[in-house]
């Protein structure tokens, strides 16, 4: 992870608005390309997502290949990764915003039939439990057993972007963006019941082995990707990939993260 850096010479011309299917966020798109012209996001030099927080994982999901910065205003229920809405303004905010730069997590799967999956997560991976009965997991990390056998109603393993998510209803430790590290955090642990999860090195490769399968079968889920019935999963960061978002200047994502620690 990279932090926040700001960046005063951005002053794109291309802009492209993008819209959640929420009627707010349709009229808001609506009134900003009367105001200022919109283009393909193709060929953008900023994307402007108008919508929650989960259009904004949306929205990142498609400028993989591409590579273009994404402004967020928000017009949904959640805006932890959006910036304020208004229509005024908008080309001085987006010439002093400041970007906060994250790298995916990769999950490859396997079912018990034997199928591979592939996905990317900009949160997190987790495993749940499918049935009434607990998951029991084996965890290693970089090929070493960590931990023989946990029993729960699964894990997951956050990015720092990530961390303020499911992560932290799980009640797994909040993580700066420069701070180069993974969250390994257990969902409702039993067995060892003590355990709270573990900070591990942002270059961790993550294995989890799926303990009686049959009787307890399990599925994973990297962003909107869900695996059924998997018997394995291995999670490691993609360096290669890298995802930009824009902030307002004094609103930055490092100041989020920090706030949100101290929040009642």
């Amino acid at each position: 992870m990279r932090g926040f850096v700001t960046e005063p010479d951005l002053a794109p011309a291309r802009i492209a608005f993008v819209a959640s299917d929420r009627p707010e966020a349709q009229t808001a798109r609506d009134r900003l390309i009367a105001r200022y012209g919109s283009i393909d996001r193709v060929d953008a030099d900023v994307i402007v997502a108008l919508g929650g927080d989960g259009f904004m994982l949306e929205t990142l999901h498609t400028v993989m290949d591409l590579g273009t910065p994404v402004f967020g205003m928000n017009r949904g229920s959640v805006g932890f990764l959006m910036n304020d809405f208004e229509e005024e303004g908008l080309i001085e905010r987006l010439a002093g915003a400041g970007r906060a730069v994250i790298h995916p997590l990769q999950m490859d799967a396997w079912t018990e039939a034997g199928q591979a999956h592939s996905g990317l997560a900009i949160n997190e991976v987790s495993l749940l439990r499918q049935t009434r009965q607990s998951a029991k997991l084996r965890i290693k990390v970089d090929g070493r057993v960590r931990l023989d056998e946990l029993s729960c109603d699964g894990c997951l393993l956050a990015t720092a972007a990530g961390s303020t998510a499911y992560n932290l209803s799980a009640h797994g430790p909040i993580i700066p963006l420069d701070s180069r590290v993974l969250a390994l955090t257990p969902i409702s642990a039993f067995r060892p019941r003590r355990w709270r999860g573990a900070l591990l090195p942002h270059q961790s490769k993550v294995c989890f082995e799926v303990l009686e399968s049959g009787k307890r079968p399990v599925s994973a889920t990297a962003d909107d990707l869900e695996v059924r019935s998997v018997s394995r999963v291995e999670v490691h960061e993609r360096r290669d990939i890298a995802l930009t978002m824009l902030f307002d200047a004094g609103r930055s994502f490092e100041e989020r993260v920090l706030a949100e620690q101290f929040a009642s």
